[in-house]
């Protein structure tokens, strides 16, 4: 049976353990003490399944991290001048910056 990376990333580790038992392949030794972050990876390259990678769309990821290390920045200088008020808003900016990176992620 043929696999991909959606149906074994909704598959809870006993049920990832129990393909691996079929699968003679040395990066699999030790499958049955493993957690699932650790077996899913392993289990894909043993089977040959691509493991996807989020890519942004709309938007520039670059410009949106500059933004966000200038404002953590800011937020550290607001924090040693105890202005609050200002701290709030630069919290706030950059929550809405990383929201709308995250949102962007496909």
């Amino acid at each position: 049976m043929a696999h991909t990376y959606e149906d074994l990333h909704k598959m809870t580790a006993v049920q990832l353990r129990q393909i691996a038992d079929g699968i003679e392949d040395e990066r699999l030794k030790g499958h049955s003490t493993m957690h699932k972050e650790q077996l899913l990876p392993l289990l894909c390259n043993a089977l040959g399944v691509a493991i996807p990678h989020h890519h942004v769309t709309g938007i520039n990821k670059t410009e949106m991290k500059t933004k966000i290390r200038a404002l953590k920045a800011e937020r550290a200088a607001a924090i040693e001048k105890k202005d609050y008020k200002g701290l709030e808003t630069i919290r706030d900016e950059i929550h809405e910056l990383k929201r709308k990176l995250r949102k962007s992620m496909v």
